[in-house]
């Protein structure tokens, strides 16, 4: 009798293995908790930044993601942000940064899928990640929450980070936030620190060219600084394009007239697909004249 009932029990036993063991039902199960998992993780994200961008309406962060970053990766110390508010920042140097780094910036809604193509297409083309196709948004995105590895998952989480700060902080305040926290050499962080570090003033005290020179640098400020970047092919035809849409007040112009600076006070003036703004369009009847276009921009 004891037999028997041990032979019936190992039976349900060999049955139960069978049917909880099946290689099918495994991969099932798994699909599921994974989805479940990636689910949850989407979830706390999108909740996480939500809460930091509610946050970033008013509070102007002590530190960033990639300070704390370069604290511990190459031990450095980051010079106090100098916090310069949008409206003290000259419209010039607003305008250089948003024609160099990501003209479409008041129009998309924190990617550019253009631009995230045309950067695709070059780096297969030519077979390594030389151009980036980062919106302002982005970069601020990586700079506030993320780390400088270059990483698929990381252009992910940009582009999703990017997408919900644009639903909550106005352009405004994104850009504002950009220009006080993006890096521009060691350890100095936003214009602020910037300005005072290579030119001894403020914000308001930078002349065209000292603001052309910060502009240039943004891509690669860790090698190149303001005296520097002439050694980069990029880095010159960068500053060059500049140059040709803020000349010198003093430059004449074909019939005498002085030109001016070109400034932006709100949103670029449109573009053509895969070019960026050029000078302000002319009143009618007169066309627009066509834009330059802008050096790519590179890394992810």
């Amino acid at each position: 009798m004891r037999l028997t009932s041990s032979f019936f029990a190992a039976g349900r036993a060999r049955a139960w293995l069978r049917d909880t063991v099946h290689p099918g039902r495994i991969a099932v199960r798994l699909l599921r908790a994974l989805v479940v998992a990636a689910v949850g993780l989407h979830v706390a994200l999108v909740a996480l930044v939500l809460l930091a961008s509610l946050l970033l309406l008013k509070v102007n962060p002590p530190f960033t993601a990639l300070m704390l970053w370069r604290g511990v990766t190459a031990h450095q110390s980051a010079r106090p942000v100098r916090f310069v508010p949008l409206r003290q920042i000259p419209r010039a140097q607003r305008s250089m940064v948003i024609r160099l780094e990501d003209y479409r910036f008041y129009s998309h809604h924190g990617v550019d899928l253009g631009a995230l193509r045309d950067a695709w297409m070059i780096n297969s083309s030519i077979g390594r990640t030389a151009v980036g196709g980062s919106t302002i948004p982005m970069q601020l995105a990586r700079n506030l929450f993320l780390t400088p590895r270059k990483t698929y998952l990381r252009k992910y989480l940009e582009l999703l980070i990017a997408l919900e700060m644009s639903a909550v902080i106005p352009k405004d305040r994104l850009l504002e936030l950009y220009l006080n926290y993006i890096e521009w050499g060691r350890g100095i962080f936003g214009i602020g620190a910037a300005s005072a570090f290579y030119y001894r003033t403020g914000v308001g005290g930078l002349g065209l060219d000292e603001m052309r020179r910060l502009a240039t640098i943004i891509t690669n400020p860790l090698r190149y600084d303001v005296q520097t970047f002439t050694r980069s092919a990029q880095m010159t035809q960068r500053y060059a394009f500049l140059v040709s849409r803020f000349p010198d007040p003093s430059v004449e112009l074909p019939g005498g007239e002085a030109s001016l600076a070109p400034v932006l006070e709100g949103p670029p003036p449109a573009a053509p697909q895969g070019a960026p703004s050029g000078q302000p369009p002319a009143p009618p009847p007169a066309p627009p004249a066509a834009p330059t276009p802008a050096p790519l921009r590179p890394g992810p």
